[in-house]
């Protein structure tokens, strides 16, 4: 989808697209955020973490357009979102079970 440079898709085909991908970021926005969360107050990561979180609401909230160009926006704000959740996979200690 990022490659796109004129995809032959109908209008509705892009928003729908685009819409698939407001609602994942919105997930995966709030899966940074708990992750940001649990990390110590003075970690250099939960900054760049709220760095990222701030670019995604200014992306999420503007209005969604029925073009290749706005899915492609939210693809990226998909793929920030992504890197900075990857960035802190592991890095959150798990609760320990016992069998």
């Amino acid at each position: 989808m990022l490659a796109w440079t004129d995809p032959d898709l109908e209008p509705r085909d892009h928003e729908q697209i685009a819409l698939q991908l407001t609602g994942h970021a919105r997930a995966v926005a709030a899966d940074v955020r708990r992750h940001a969360a649990a990390l110590p107050r003075n970690d250099g990561r939960g900054s760049l973490a709220e760095v990222v979180l701030r670019g995604a609401d200014g992306g999420l909230s503007t209005s969604l357009k029925r073009t290749a160009r706005c899915a492609q926006n939210r693809a990226r704000l998909v793929r920030a979102l992504y890197t900075r959740l990857d960035r802190h996979a592991g890095l959150v200690p798990q609760a320990v079970t016992s069998p």
